[in-house]
């Protein structure tokens, strides 16, 4: 979207007073979706680009027994997907379930769900997510069944996923929301051509009273089979985790540990598996130790005669850190706000990366496994969303 086109949607969405309302067709059925806006500068790389992000549409089905929900997500054109022609070029599904509740504390999922693994349903508060997401744990939807009970303070979730999600459209393998095993593009250095299948995940937690703070700890842990297309041999990629999250008045923490380890049959290098998403592909590190921090400030009150409201600081600390000894770590640092303005819901954040496939200009597909520039970068990201 030429910066005009861009400027004049932020001021529609600035002008839009509306309560910010999905569309309801029944009592149990509502339709929405979103508009998203993002601005990304980088004066090191010379980086100063706004425009249209992303749009979403989205159903949602809630009755006293059947529930279910589906979103679609709309990119291409403006940066990062400047390299397509058309807005749309670029399209996936975040998820697509059906799911029945037998009672109020029991219920079954079927469809394109979350894997129920760590921290839920992202593991900061923060809007670009952390390392988690680039190796594959955090903020993944694959096609499987979900059952989750509550039973007292513990609520247990386990799940069996055939497959990843379908593919969307794009110019890559990777054309999925979630980033997950992919056999890599032809123009990934050492990529290997894996497909994950059978994924079984079982997590627990229980609620935690810490003397002021309330919350849950829990664990986690899964196992799958990783299909190598050019040796025809299966591999294993084992992971499991422990987790916190809670909150004290306005301040919030979240904190967890994960351990990932994948054997592949690849025909060549096995220190690495490809992974894509976002229509990309690129290499992860095969054994690692992922740590995750984040600390969160809720400021409460109205302000600018009640334009804005719920505005929340945080911070967030994640790191990779490999098993390979001549793998460099990978590690990422965000500062950032977000609050609602009138209608719209913003973030702003300074992205700081370092060997991170997705910021600072570091090597794409390889900085998640042997690493890339191995110094520190920081840039400034906002994203401006209408969501009804």
């Amino acid at each position: 979207m030429p910066a005009y086109g861009a400027g004049l949607l932020f001021s529609i969405l600035f002008g839009t007073s509306a309560p910010v309302l999905a569309v309801k067709v029944s009592d149990h059925l509502d339709l929405g979706g979103a508009v998203r806006v993002r601005v990304d500068e980088d004066a090191s790389r010379g980086i100063h680009k706004w425009g249209l992000d992303t749009i979403m549409l989205s159903a949602r089905y809630d009755s006293d027994s059947w529930i279910g929900a589906a979103r679609y997500r709309f990119y291409g054109k403006d940066y990062p997907f400047q390299y397509v022609r058309r807005f749309g070029e670029i399209s996936f599904a975040e998820y697509a379930w059906i799911g029945y509740r037998f009672d109020s504390s029991r219920q079954l999922q079927l469809g394109l769900n979350q894997v129920p693994f760590g921290l839920q349903p992202y593991y900061s508060g923060t809007f670009y997510e952390t390392l988690g997401n680039v190796i594959g744990l955090e903020d993944v939807w694959e096609l499987g069944a979900k059952y989750i009970q509550d039973v007292g303070d513990w609520n247990l979730q386990a799940g069996y996923y055939a497959r990843t999600a379908w593919p969307g459209q794009g110019t890559s393998n990777g054309s999925t929301y979630s980033i997950v095993v992919t056999p890599a593009d032809a123009s990934v250095a050492g990529g290997s051509r894996n497909d994950e299948r059978g994924l079984f995940v079982a997590r627990a937690v229980r609620k935690l009273e810490l003397g002021n703070w309330d919350g849950e700890a829990g664990v986690s842990a899964m196992s799958s089979a990783l299909y190598n297309r050019d040796t025809r041999r299966y591999g294993r990629r084992y992971a499991y985790a422990v987790h916190y999250a809670g909150s004290n008045g306005p301040w919030g923490v979240k904190l967890q540990y994960a351990r990932q380890q994948m054997a592949p049959r690849n025909a060549g290098d096995s220190r690495s598996v490809s992974f894509g998403g976002y229509d990309g592909t690129f290499n992860v590190a095969s054994r690692g130790n992922f740590y995750t921090g984040d600390l969160s400030y809720s400021i409460p009150g109205k302000f600018v005669g009640g334009w804005i409201t719920g505005v929340k600081v945080y911070g967030n600390y994640s790191l990779y850190d490999k098993s390979q000894k001549d793998f460099r770590n990978s590690q990422r640092f965000i500062l950032g706000t977000s609050f609602s303005l009138k209608a719209l819901w913003i973030a702003v954040e300074w992205l700081n990366g370092r060997n991170d496939p997705y910021l600072g200009g570091s090597n794409y597909a390889q900085s998640a496994a042997a690493g890339g520039s191995n110094v520190w970068r920081g840039q400034f990201y906002m994203n401006i969303g209408y969501y009804f």
